[in-house]
């Protein structure tokens, strides 16, 4: 047994003194390794009578264990001294202060939707925020979207999974921001004006039309207003947004479930030398739906019809960004390309005012 102590400091000698991976490898193998000694005595054991080999046996897999755990041992440590070395000389301070030629910017649809909100701020429309993942009640029964409505079918709305033994029509990404209305005449009831800005989403991807968008549409109830009113505010919108001093809009009949009577906007316009311009020229061109709020929403949202009533209208963020800033492509607005947000980004501190001034 004295021979086996005497292998066992050996090794675990070895072991500790071992500076890298390399030389550990060695004294495995020269130590558990097919010709290694500790391997070899192992063979004998069949020359031995069976008293010796049990005797032997066990102790000659101690050591082999204790041998073992030591070499793992060792090389976990060493690994991890070469990690804090690398660490050591990879090492970066994060919390150095910003540079100013790092600073960021702001990216055209975030500044147009606070130039948007900063201008109906000014003629006292509130901003009411709602869920992106709306009820089927809310994103459609409330606002007298019938069940046939092609905008219920799955080649036009993401639809949410759901268990197929649950009953409720399933959960959808909302296809509008009209259901913050509804939330909005629940919770603050009649009279109101606000308007919802945020990301919808719809089965759409082309040159004008991506999968997740932006829009804000608008709402305001009281008891004596017209559609009179709703042609004052939006071209108050349109001078103060495009920065002109005169504009003319054309309102045409169409049809939209949730108001009645319902009209498409057109704005007089100037595409001369491939340049627009806004109220001036004999083109038009269609920027928003709008029309009087149906009396079914009304009901939904809370509001008594025969008492009030009120005008409601939506528009797209992304193509009024397109627009004002000359941005051809809308799927650009979400690539993440720096060079594209570098040369159409705004900067981060200045905030449009219609005071001070929307676009710098």
């Amino acid at each position: 047994m004295d021979a086996l102590d005497v292998l066992k400091a050996k090794y675990l000698d070895g072991i500790a003194a071992a500076g890298d991976e390399a030389a550990l490898e060695e004294i495995r193998l020269a130590a558990l390794g097919k010709k290694g000694e500790i391997s070899l005595k192992m063979r004998e054991l069949g020359k031995m009578t069976p008293e010796e080999r049990q005797t032997v046996g066990k102790a000659l897999n101690v050591l082999k264990d204790e041998i073992d755990a030591a070499l793992r041992a060792k090389k976990t440590a060493l690994a991890d001294a070469a990690l804090d070395a690398r660490l050591a000389q990879e090492w970066l301070d994060v919390t150095l202060p910003g540079r100013p030629r790092r600073q960021g910017t702001i990216h055209p649809v975030s500044q147009v939707m606070d130039e948007v909100t900063a201008i109906f701020a000014d003629m006292g429309f509130a901003v009411a925020e709602g869920p992106q993942v709306e009820s089927d009640w809310y994103n459609f029964d409330a606002l007298n979207i019938a069940p046939e409505h092609p905008a219920r079918q799955e080649h036009d709305t993401f639809f949410m999974a759901r268990d197929p033994a649950d009953p409720r029509p399933p959960h959808v990404l909302r296809t509008h921001t009209s259901p913050v209305q509804i939330r909005a005449m629940q919770a603050q009831g009649a009279p109101i004006r606000v308007i919802a800005p945020g990301r919808v989403y719809r089965m759409d991807m082309d040159q004008t039309h991506t999968p997740m968008f932006h829009q804000v549409e608008g709402m305001a109830i009281g008891k004596d207003i017209s559609m009179a009113n709703l042609k004052w505010v939006l071209e108050e919108f349109c001078k103060a947004f495009f920065e002109v001093d005169n504009v003319e809009l054309r309102f045409r009949a169409s049809h939209f479930p949730f108001t009645e009577p319902s009209a498409e906007v057109d704005i007089r316009c100037s595409w001369e030398g491939g340049q627009l311009k806004i109220g001036e020229g004999n083109d038009w061109m269609e920027i928003l739906g709008s029309g009087m709020m149906h009396p079914k929403v009304l009901e939904a949202g809370g509001i008594d019809p025969n008492e009030w009533q009120g005008f409601a209208f939506g528009m797209g963020i992304d193509r009024l960004a397109m627009l004002k800033y000359g941005i051809p492509d809308l799927r650009a607005f979400f690539e993440s390309d720096l060079r594209w947000l570098r040369h159409y980004g705004f900067a981060a501190l200045d905030l449009p005012t219609v005071f001070g001034g929307l676009s710098k």
